[in-house]
């Protein structure tokens, strides 16, 4: 598959009154188009910054960032910042009334996929009646809605607990697969970094460069994630990520973003 995207060169640096702390150095790296990619690093390195350029909400310093084609970006945060005082459906079409394509064909797609992923039972209800995995569903299809080449998720399924992320992010995996979406990953979490993507990049402790790629693939379906951690390739998988990171993992508080 030919790349939707290309990152050369890419470096970032934070400013402030006590100086420049660099946060990013020469990141370069391609993105075929259809693929699912993982990033993971140790805490502090710069992964999010490096969405946040690749959305186009920051500019790098130096280096240069291109897509093959004009592209539309879906960004899917940490918490699903789902408006209480809207309905489910409210809030799914909200980027479709933002954006002024509040059409009935669009309605009818978002309608459709509150029924393939369970929802359309609770469209009418308030995001308080919903459980955190469903919430999710939710916040990924309103992402969905607006029809995006490529997927920004920023470790949207950290503030699960582990049996509900587990589930959610194998389901979400497979929700993004189907659609043939490019999606590119943040995550701490090695084992739903191996679980999920197709390839994985390991960051470097800050300033942060490309230190591994890992291809990763199964001979089996990816939506079963107990079967999936349960083959030899996870297992070998897991363990040349953690080797790679073991020498970066940090619980120290930084001063950048994650």
């Amino acid at each position: 598959m030919p790349s939707i995207l290309s990152l050369e060169n890419i470096s970032y640096s934070y400013h402030n009154l006590k100086g420049e702390t660099a946060a990013l150095s020469g990141i370069t790296f391609q993105v075929k188009e259809g693929e699912f990619l993982a990033i993971v690093g140790p805490s502090g390195c710069g992964k999010s910054t490096l969405l946040s350029i690749i959305a186009g909400l920051l500019e790098p310093e130096s280096g240069t960032l291109s897509f093959s084609r004009e592209s539309t970006i879906g960004y899917m945060l940490q918490h699903d910042h789902l408006f209480e005082w809207r309905t489910i459906y409210q809030n799914v079409i909200l980027g479709l009334e933002l954006n002024k394509k509040l059409t009935q064909e669009n309605i009818d797609y978002v309608l459709q996929l509150l029924k393939d992923y369970g929802l359309d039972s609770f469209k009418n209800k308030k995001p308080s009646e919903l459980s955190g995995g469903m919430r999710q569903r939710a916040a990924l299809i309103r992402t969905m809605a607006v029809k995006p080449d490529v997927l920004l998720l920023d470790e949207p399924f950290s503030a699960l607990d582990f049996q509900t992320r587990m589930n959610v992010s194998a389901d979400i995996g497979s929700i993004i697969r189907s659609a043939g979406k490019t999606a590119i990953l943040i995550t701490h979490d090695l084992s739903e970094a191996v679980t999920l993507a197709d390839r994985v990049l390991v960051l470097s402790g800050r300033p942060s460069s490309v230190k591994y790629e890992l291809p990763v693939s199964y001979a089996i379906d990816r939506s079963d994630a107990i079967s999936i951690r349960n083959t030899a390739e996870y297992q070998t998988y897991f363990n040349i990520l953690w080797k790679e990171l073991s020498d970066d993992f940090s619980d120290k508080p930084t001063d950048t973003q994650t």
